[in-house]
């Protein structure tokens, strides 16, 4: 079976899917892609009227997220005055999880099938810029594919002709219409959270990012770091969807160097010497706080702001 097959394979099942539980025909052709990242699954709640919901392990191709916090499912709805015909992962798929990055970005090939024009693709990450504080937001206006340099690239191996050139122009990833649209429409319903403009720095993960490899990052120019949104970006721009990327900072990343050890020995300080080095550390735990209490003002935003597309 061809990886067109399947993406084909998967669309005719959801179609079966929508057709059994919904008389909405406009779901059949949803214009926005959504995906939800962790902590903000919250977006669901800005769907009007009836909604149908897929789980990924119904759907054929599709892998299971693993991840808390990432519910695993396709729901389909309306969003806005506008009554925009949109599609939501709930939860989105990692590399980390243990899947190749075709399965991580098998959901927005589909998407293309089932004539997607947009993509929102939304993340939690980690503040590398000093000016950022958790609880803020940033639009991506660009990335670094720190794994792409290290030839995990979602679009290694055979072109999918079909769908994309074999080597597709990047310099236009994020669209520049979207971030001002999103800007004014923050300016207009009076946002008061802090939004920013940014680069993206994606790594495969799970582990976060030492405090060596945050200098690094900020040396390169990355704004924030997270182990998402890159792939699936990568991907959308290869099937020519117009793409929008927002993250929210859940945590500030340590960048000072560790507290010397051969310095200690220098003072004479005993080994039984007490340093606190957990103080500032990152857990998943606080990813989830942080989305949690940001997701009423992010759907706000993306009522809003998905009303005018």
């Amino acid at each position: 079976m061809t990886r067109w097959t399947e993406f084909e394979t998967a669309k005719q099942f959801i179609y079966a899917y929508l057709k059994e539980n919904s008389a909405d025909p406009l779901l059949f052709h949803p214009k926005v892609l959504i995906i939800c990242g962790s902590g903000l699954g919250g977006i669901a709640k800005i769907l009007r009227d009836d909604t149908v919901k897929i789980p990924y392990e119904q759907i054929p191709g599709f892998k299971v997220s693993t991840v808390p916090g990432h519910d695993g499912s396709l729901l389909f709805g309306r969003i806005g005055e506008n009554r925009v015909p949109v599609v939501c992962m709930l939860g989105r798929l990692h590399y980390y999880e243990g899947y190749d990055l075709a399965d991580v970005t098998f959901p927005v090939r589909v998407s293309c099938t089932l004539g997607v024009t947009y993509m929102i693709a939304t993340n939690a990450c980690g503040g590398v810029n000093e000016s950022y504080k958790s609880g803020d937001l940033m639009v991506i206006s660009d990335h670094i594919n720190l794994a792409g340099m290290a030839g995990n690239h979602p679009l290694r191996g055979s072109n999918i002709d079909d769908m994309g050139p074999r080597f597709p122009a990047m310099s236009d990833a994020y669209d520049y219409q979207l971030r001002l649209k999103f800007f004014n429409v923050a300016r207009q319903i009076g946002m008061k959270r802090s939004i920013h403009e940014g680069v993206y720095t994606y790594s495969c993960g799970p582990s976060f990012e030492t405090r060596a490899e945050c200098r690094m990052i900020r040396l390169l120019g990355g704004d924030v770091a997270g182990m998402s949104t890159t792939p699936e970006i990568l991907v959308a721009r290869h099937c020519g969807i117009i793409c929008f990327g927002l993250s929210l900072v859940t945590n500030t990343i340590i960048s000072e160097p560790p507290p010397s050890a051969r310095e200690a020995c220098l003072k004479g300080l005993p080994v039984e010497h007490a340093v606190n080095q957990s103080q500032g550390r990152t857990s998943h735990e606080e990813v989830l706080r942080e989305g949690n209490e940001a997701s009423k003002d992010v759907n706000v935003l993306m009522e809003a702001f998905v009303n005018q597309l």
